[in-house]
């Protein structure tokens, strides 16, 4: 078997194990077990523990990032980018799981390198986020350029939104009953018809005291 094919198994078998029994309990025997192969040829390709769960960080950030990026088509309104992205995400982590639970549970809570691993797939998120609602924004002023909206703000939004994702990502995976479409349909109400009136210059403001 080509050594590709067999790193992926292990790969397969390490994100299935993390996820389910997180970080510290899973083992390297029962890994190896899972993954139909010697403990030892699983550190001659993976070398520790420790690298088998940056490289399970990797391959499943850089998959979960691919998805939302293709999930979403240019050409479309930006209310239909958004949800195509926000179903893309949900979809995404709903088929896996106990990827999922690697990034967003087991990775956040073992330090570093693996919080890093995360949080560069966060910021590049973030960053695709605040591309669709830069571009929504000057649509709606026709606008060729947001001057109008201050950065901090689309980029305070774009945090919000994925920071919502994020946890209702979580919810809906140990929550029986709710779908992905289900749950990109909540975010989806509750995020555009914020942004909606913010695009059509209806901001809500505080009160002065």
């Amino acid at each position: 078997m080509p050594r590709a094919v067999r790193e992926q198994q292990m790969l397969d078998a390490a994100v299935r194990t993390f996820g389910q029994r997180g970080y510290r309990a899973a083992s390297m025997d029962e890994i190896a077990d899972l993954a139909g192969v010697s403990k030892p040829l699983v550190y001659l390709y993976l070398n520790s523990k420790e690298d088998l769960f940056s490289a399970c960080i990797r391959r499943e950030a850089a998959a979960l990032t691919a998805a939302v990026r293709a999930g979403v088509h240019p050409g479309l309104p930006a209310d239909r980018q958004l949800w195509e992205g926000l179903r893309a995400f949900f979809t995404h982590t709903a088929q896996n799981p106990d990827g999922w639970a690697v990034l967003h549970l087991q990775a956040r809570t073992h330090g570093e390198p693996f919080a890093a691993e995360v949080t560069a797939m966060r910021e590049e998120l973030v960053a695709f986020v605040t591309q669709l609602i830069a571009v929504a924004a000057r649509e709606a002023h026709r606008d060729p350029s947001p001057a109008e909206r201050a950065e901090h703000e689309v980029a305070g939004l774009a945090e919000a939104l994925v920071g919502a994702a994020e946890s209702l990502a979580a919810w809906a995976n140990t929550t029986p009953g709710v779908s992905a479409k289900q749950a990109a349909a909540t975010l989806m109400n509750f995020a555009w018809a914020g942004l909606g009136n913010l695009m059509d210059g209806r901001a809500w403001t505080p009160p002065k005291s």
